[in-house]
């Protein structure tokens, strides 16, 4: 969650330098949100190298990974803040060395928390369940952000 709320707090400091804030506050809604990974009690954001991506994949071969993704809602016309975070779990099958290959040859696994893709063709048929929902896992836990977008205005 500080990590969604230092972003929409650089926002809104961006907004009130521009003058932008005040013109358009009568009907806007703020919406940040982050996603990291946590594997056996460390949290993993984006992978800084290749191999900390293929440290992190290998990881997760045969074993599970946890998702926290949180949400910040702020109702620029009222100031209102609302926010909230969501859980998942991610179990996976063995994952093969020229699957983590493949994905660290890509690329894009570099991108994304904890080197984690649950919807990337070569990672989702390896993943053997998710506990909690796909869409906290993919970075916006949509119904927490519903109920959160409800209560701020």
């Amino acid at each position: 969650m500080v990590l969604a709320e230092a972003k929409a707090d650089a926002i809104l400091s961006r907004l009130q330098t521009t003058g932008h804030l005040e013109e358009d506050a009568y009907s806007t809604l703020l919406i940040t949100a982050d996603t990291v990974v946590v594997y056996e009690g460390i949290i993993r954001e984006k992978p800084s190298s290749k191999e900390e991506a293929r440290q992190f994949i290998k990881g997760y071969s045969g074993g599970h990974a946890s998702v926290v993704g949180s949400v910040l809602v702020i109702n620029l016309r009222t100031g209102t803040r609302k926010g909230g975070w969501e859980r998942a779990e991610v179990y996976f099958h063995d994952i093969p060395a020229e699957v983590i290959d493949s994905l660290i040859e890509e690329g894009i696994i570099l991108n994304v928390a904890g080197g984690l893709m649950l919807e990337h063709p070569l990672t989702l048929p390896l993943v053997d369940t998710v506990i909690g929902t796909a869409d906290c896992v993919m970075g916006l836990p949509k119904a927490l952000t519903e109920k959160l977008i409800q209560e701020a205005l």
